[in-house]
């Protein structure tokens, strides 16, 4: 860590907290001809390079969000082709996550944003040249006014860069330079507006057909000094009005002012908002034209490896919902919501989401980050804050701390990449030991810090926590996380008694604590037989299963969970003999159900299930994101139930595939292909009178077992075709 930038030293303004993001700037002549050049950067803050006035590569919101006060992401940029005989390298430096109203009052905590820079430049004669950020550098104000990730940005087009001043030494931890280690975020595509329309309020809008994350790109019309200003949404109230209010503080308006240069196009420099909508606020011009604007989509740049479609238009856009979710709030961390006032790297929304991003988009990289800064940010004691990177650190919580378990198996599990768990185990332990010491004996706490079966539609009136006993949920989540470190400890060779010793008497506890003396669990909720039955703690396994259908059933199939229950209740009815219920709740097309927001117009996952009543009123204004990826966890079941494409646990990462699609016919027919590292699986089947043909791929290289029915085949790479009667 240490060798990076040693030359180097931290650079800021006089006024590092000033609003107005600087730039630093060094000029350089190259005595010879170059044969090479690197920029190697960072930043207390976001930056953006630019040489000669080019942007230096394509990495959006560097160096990313790490837990800052141990590590800080390096990046070097080959600029060989940039550089001429005169060259300005100019920095622009702007908040990010690092600083402003994101921090949320810990800015006391914060250092001030700065800048480490180098650039190093080979010769064709061999020789070398370096050079680093120091006193030499200079800075001045940019037309950036204001940035800020939650209030947005104000660019004055009229400014040019003003007087020039002395860079200022401040401090900075070297040692907590290093390697980038993730992925980049970039822009990945453009959204066309697709409607202009008046309001009844009389307000301007514009229409993007698609929830995004990212911002809009405007052409600048206006005369000089004229304004362009909008605001962002994500829905529009029941009579049409722009709507924001769920955004809560975050003001998320963009401003332009113009220099009168009708040809610009501008996007924000150092701000991202989530959006469907814009309103017009001020400008410049009576007449509209949609193709004057653009959605610029941004994410972290994973490879898409997952598809799914089936004969129901309805789930098919569910899906579509999901993956523009995750490609929503995986932005360098998964946040939970990319527009309101928190954009936060909630575990718990990751815990639940996991498996499924794993099938939609290789995340191995992205997790691999991600979870080096969870276990960096874990209390001595074993805690794992709610949020990462931590801005603050209460005692953790079942199912969101849960992510320090969860996360590195469902990667190992879906990329057989050994280093997770070697790098995670002794985080993955410290929380199970943590969780076993909090409690009374085995059985795992409750109270205070616990967000319990979140926003379960069970909850009592004016709460958002499920009715699900606290204690159940803890002791049943210690029981899941033993089991995974278990997995874990075995897949690296330890020996795991102890462990297995201690989720025997968390499984003993659970019983003791939680089954009455009718043998049913004394908090009865969906939720609380799911986690009985996924985490194999039910004393009778048909019994709870039975009556965890009939709970569904005489609900109407319709779901009473939160995001604890809904992220695991079609694995537990469908391990146990009820596919056919799940298969009810999947297509459930009346609220609460995942088809309600479809029915409702939703492009992406939304918090609450009905975030948008049947009247069009909202359901709360504080904690109502349109965007919200933790029930798009059922997409894990496309995959694995409908189409039964899942990893072998004994040869993770698709060497060995399970196979075992469960049709039904209440579709006609579904596919699903996976990219893996060995090639694509295809499985995928279509009503026939009878029943069902069902066709399946699997990649030379690696092994399957195809299960069709009540049998299973051991096959090698090739296509297999099979009828499964009705």
């Amino acid at each position: 860590m240490t060798q990076i930038l040693q030359n180097a030293k931290f650079i800021t303004t006089a006024n590092p907290r000033d609003t107005v993001a600087p730039v630093f700037r060094r000029t350089f002549a190259p005595a010879k001809d170059i044969a090479k050049a690197a920029l190697t950067v960072t930043a207390r803050g976001i930056y953006e390079a630019r040489i000669n006035g080019a942007r230096v590569g394509n990495f959006y919101f560097a160096p990313g969000w790490t837990s800052y006060k141990n590590r800080v992401q390096v990046q070097t940029y080959d600029v060989t082709d940039m550089l001429g005989e005169d060259n300005n390298i100019d920095i622009l430096l702007g908040w990010g996550w690092h600083f402003g109203t994101i921090q949320r009052g810990s800015l006391e905590n914060i250092c001030d944003p700065c800048i480490i820079a180098e650039l190093n430049v080979t010769y064709a004669d061999g020789t070398t040249e370096s050079i680093p950020t120091d006193e030499s550098w200079l800075y001045s104000k940019t037309p950036i006014l204001y940035s800020d990730y939650y209030n947005g940005e104000t660019y004055d087009a009229n400014i040019v860069y003003g007087e020039w001043k002395p860079a200022v030494i401040t401090d900075g931890k070297r040692e907590a330079l290093i390697a980038q280690e993730g992925e980049i975020v970039t822009h990945i595509e453009e959204v066309p507006a697709i409607n202009y329309f008046i309001t009844p309020k009389g307000e301007r809008i514009i229409d993007f057909g698609q929830e995004v994350t990212g911002y809009v790109c405007f052409r600048t019309v206006g005369g000089i000094g004229e304004r362009i200003s909008i605001d962002h949404a994500e829905i529009l109230d029941k009579d049409g009005n722009f709507y924001n209010e769920n955004y809560r503080a975050a003001k998320s308006r963009v401003t332009y002012i113009t220099d009168g240069n009708t040809e610009n196009w501008y996007h924000p420099v150092f701000s991202f908002q989530g959006f469907r909508y814009i309103r017009l606020t001020e400008y410049p011009s009576a007449e509209t034209y949609i193709g004057d604007f653009k959605a610029i989509v941004i994410h972290s740049d994973m490879k898409r490896t997952g598809w799914f479609s089936c004969s129901d238009p309805m789930v098919n856009r569910l899906y579509e919902n999901v993956i523009w979710g995750q490609r929503g709030n995986f932005l360098d961390v998964p946040t939970d919501c990319p527009q309101r006032d928190e954009r936060l790297g909630w575990t718990g929304d990751a815990e639940v989401f996991c498996r499924t991003a794993a099938y939609n988009f290789d995340v191995n990289k992205f997790f691999h980050k991600w979870l080096h800064d969870l276990a960096l940010d874990q209390a001595e004691n074993g805690a794992v804050p709610q949020i990462v990177p931590a801005l603050w650190h209460p005692d953790g919580a079942f199912a969101w701390g849960d992510a320090a378990t969860v996360c590195p198996w469902e990667i190992y599990r879906a990329y057989g990449d050994i280093t997770i768990l070697e790098e995670q185990f002794d985080s993955m332990q410290k929380w199970v030991d943590y969780v076993y010491n909090k409690g009374d004996g085995p059985a795992a706490w409750g109270g205070g810090g616990q967000y319990g079966d979140w926003l379960g539609l069970d909850a009592e009136e004016g709460s958002y926590r499920g009715a699900t006993n606290d204690l159940l949920l803890g002791t049943a989540f210690l029981a899941y996380a033993c089991d995974l470190l278990i997995k874990a400890g075995k897949a690296l060779g330890k020996d795991m008694s102890f462990y297995e010793a201690r989720r025997a008497e968390v499984g003993e506890a659970f019983v003791r604590e939680f089954v009455g003396e009718d043998g049913m669990l004394t908090s009865d909720t969906q939720t609380a037989y799911v986690c009985a039955l996924h985490f194999g703690l039910a004393p009778d396994v048909p019994k709870y299963a039975e009556y965890l259908a009939n709970l569904v059933k005489n609900n109407g199939n319709k779901l009473k969970t939160g995001f604890i229950g809904t992220a695991f209740i079609m694995d537990a009815l469908t391990d146990n003999g009820y596919a056919d219920v799940a298969y009810s709740l999947l297509l459930q097309k009346e609220f609460p159900s995942w088809l309600y927001s479809v029915r409702k117009g939703a492009t992406t996952i939304w918090e609450h299930w009905d975030g948008l009543k049947p009247d069009g009123s909202v359901w709360s204004r504080d904690m109502n994101s349109f965007n919200h990826y933790a029930y798009g966890a059922v997409a894990s079941w496309m995959y694995g139930t409908i189409c039964g494409i899942k990893p072998d646990e004994e040869k993770p990462g698709y060497e060995n595939i399970k196979i075992a699609p469960i049709p039904d016919a209440r579709l006609d027919w579904a596919n699903a292909m996976l990219d893996t590292k060995y090639g694509t699986v295809i499985s995928g089947w279509e009503k026939v009178d009878g029943g069902y043909e069902i066709t399946v791929t699997i990649p030379a290289g690696a092994t399957a077992d195809i299960t069709v029915g009540e049998t299973t085949e051991h096959v090698g790479g090739g296509v297999y075709e099979y009828m499964l009667k009705a």
